[in-house]
């Protein structure tokens, strides 16, 4: 929806607005541009973790809420958190009936909208639910052509979703809500309608999680109040279209069922039921699927965070990039050194250009730059000390131009740039290759293994890339000092402008001598211009 100049995403099962959320690829700014309002530009991840992750970050773990008990085993595994069910402040009298089961979607409404003109002409409150917006909206649509008066919770009303719902309650009163809103308001029971029953709630469709189904369900009944519940199912809703439809499409078919006749079972209750475990359990396999391959971020993500952490508070910034340099020269050695070769067919050239790149000189370490005897002993161990030692030498060298704290303070600035950059653009190509990772199954393969194993590869060359990127630009730095004599010049210039008087411009200085014109006989007496003579120096 446009809200105030922007398109804002409302969820179509739940009906509320996520400010701040934004389609990805290009797709929000193509919608802006349709709207025709302003076309922002496009997100970037700074920053992933899981629900999961993110709650195990704290030390104790507790909730409490009215439909934890079908998911205690996931509450178990993942978080290891028990679930206890507390018995209710009164007896619950609310009677829950059968589901109602239509052979098409566009008989189960007919019978919706029957119940709710019955129950409305009662003078018996209703509460609609449905599964998404669409359905809401198809809904609203009928019931206004069958001329009863009701309300529609979703996103336009958002502001008065609360309101709205805690009417719900009143005699005559029809409210249309998708399952998920509303909730958190007690919805208190108008002037005699604890005679007519309570509020009745009407579920038009089951929901894929019995979670919600309760919560759609616990509107009604609270605190000991009477009430009452129905779900009306069709053959054609996406539940029953997947699971069992076949089954219980041939039972109707044998009973010889006229069109509009619905059946009312136990068994066809609890055969739904079953099929909402069935769906809950793969959902639970999904989500546990994505926080094993969230389990391999979660560890790049401890020690980059780390790393910031360390940089941002602790003084040790020195070591950090001494640390960093001494990895780098390992790396660079290990990549261009073959152990087993004789030392005359290392390919020192290479190296020492890829150290020149990064470090801004060239170290020792050509054969012309040792002796025989070095040459001889020479190994890649001794070779690796020897450029860590002229490469820390040019270190300190940096540090007489500028106070340590100083130095410090601008590798800080530089690490946390360095490092925020590169974690974006590594976050971008952990998410390129989990989109793929999912084929590696058709060769055999065990996809999470090949994550782990790839995300491990491409984390090592990030870490590289945040050390060669920082040792580049920190050895690439020129400090320079200032001259004594401009700065004395400086501080003469701003002493004759504190002696001035009140007036803010300095004094004008005259000239003593007459001005010598620059194609003029040099006074020195060289015969000479004084531009080609004195002059020039001046």
């Amino acid at each position: 929806m446009v809200k105030d100049g922007q398109i804002v995403i409302v969820d179509e099962f739940t009906g509320r607005m996520m400010p701040g959320r934004r389609w990805s690829d290009g797709l929000h700014q193509a919608v802006e541009a349709k709207e025709g309002v302003k076309v922002a530009e496009e997100n970037q991840t700074l920053a992933t973790i899981t629900f999961q992750n993110f709650f195990r970050m704290y030390e104790k773990l507790a909730g409490m809420t009215g439909t934890a008990d079908t998911e205690a085993a996931e509450f178990a595994e993942i978080y290891n958190l028990d679930v206890v069910v507390i018995p209710t402040n009164k007896k619950m009298i609310r009677i829950d009936y059968p589901d109602v089961i239509y052979k098409t979607e566009r008989e189960k409404f007919k019978a919706v909208v029957q119940e709710i003109k019955e129950l409305y002409e009662k003078g018996q409150p209703v509460l609609v639910g449905t599964v998404s917006i669409e359905k809401s909206e198809m809904l609203s649509k009928m019931l206004k052509r069958a001329g009863i008066p009701h309300s529609v919770l979703n996103a336009k009303h958002h502001e008065r979703e609360a309101e709205i719902i805690a009417k719900a309650g009143q005699a005559k009163t029809v409210t249309i809500s998708t399952n998920m809103a509303g909730r958190g308001t007690d919805i208190v029971l108008g002037e005699g309608v604890r005679e007519l029953g309570g509020l009745h709630v009407l579920g038009t469709e089951r929901h894929e999680s019995r979670r919600i189904d309760n919560q759609l369900r616990g509107r009604s009944g609270r605190q000991g109040d009477p009430g009452s519940s129905r779900f009306y199912l069709s053959l054609e809703d996406d539940l029953l279209r997947i699971f069992g439809s076949d089954r219980i499409s041939s039972v109707m078919d044998r009973l010889g069922m006229e069109e509009g006749e619905p059946i009312e079972h136990g068994l066809i209750s609890k055969g739904i039921e079953n099929a909402q475990k069935k769906v809950e359990a793969h959902n639970f396999d999904i989500r546990k699927h994505l926080l094993e391959y969230d389990d391999v971020m979660n560890k790049h993500r401890e020690i980059i965070y780390s790393l910031r952490k360390d940089i941002l508070t602790g003084d040790g910034v020195g070591e950090i990039v001494e640390s960093m340099m001494e990895e780098k020269i390992d790396t660079l050695v290990e990549r261009w050194i073959d152990p087993k070769a004789h030392p005359e067919d290392w390919d020192l050239t290479g190296l020492s250009e890829n150290l020149a790149r990064i470090f801004g000189f060239r170290p020792r370490i050509l054969p012309q730059d040792m002796s025989d005897e070095e040459l001889a002993d020479l190994d890649p161990e001794s070779l690796a000390q020897r450029i860590k030692e002229q490469v820390r030498e040019a270190y300190k060298e940096r540090k007489r131009y500028v106070q340590k704290e100083e130095l410090e303070e601008v590798a800080r600035f530089i690490l946390l740039q360095i490092i925020d950059n590169q974690w974006v653009r590594h976050l971008q190509d952990m998410e390129h290759m989990r989109e793929g990772v999912g084929l590696r199954g058709y060769g055999q393969l065990d996809p999470l293994r090949e994550y782990q194993r790839e995300g491990f590869a491409l984390f090592e060359e990030l870490m590289d890339r945040i050390r060669e990127e920082t040792l580049t630009t920190l050895f690439r730095l020129r400090f320079v000092r200032r001259p004594e004599q401009e700065v004395k010049k400086k501080e003469r210039k701003v002493l004759h402008m504190s002696h001035g008087g009140d007036s803010a411009s300095p004094a004008p200085i005259k000239r003593k001598e007459k001005k010598i014109g620059r194609n003029a006989p040099c006074p020195c007496g060289s015969g000479k211009k004084y531009k080609k003579c004195c002059g020039a120096s001046a």
